[in-house]
């Protein structure tokens, strides 16, 4: 039997920007998507803590050290900039392994989107 478990988690980070004209996705500074063990293309659950929204994209870089948080596409009409998220990506593990993995998780610095 395979389980679905947190695999990550970036934790309060402020939206830097929302752009509507873009494919699609949700843009991360690189520095916070190797802390959280998030790959490129992997795809993302999003949680808006000032609105409600939830969805669900896919994860592409960011400029390193920039804090970038900026949600793409139809996506973009779901955050205001300056919106508190959390980032959450999860992995199927066979149920053994999922009782003692441990996620990754993040706590940046909540002014900046940096790693403290």
């Amino acid at each position: 039997m395979l389980v679905h478990v947190v695999k990550s988690k970036i934790h309060r980070v402020k939206v830097t920007g929302a752009d509507l004209n873009y494919i699609g996705s949700i843009t991360i500074d690189q520095d916070l998507m190797d802390a959280a063990n998030i790959i490129e293309g992997e795809k993302v659950q999003i949680v808006n803590n000032n609105n409600g929204e939830r969805l669900e994209t896919y994860a592409i870089p960011g400029p390193r050290n920039s804090g970038e948080i900026t949600l793409n596409g139809a996506a973009a009409r779901k955050v205001a900039k300056g919106d508190v998220l959390i980032l959450i990506t999860y992995a199927m593990m066979d149920i053994e392994e999922a009782k003692n993995f441990k996620p990754k998780l993040l706590f940046p610095n909540e002014e900046n989107n940096l790693l403290k």
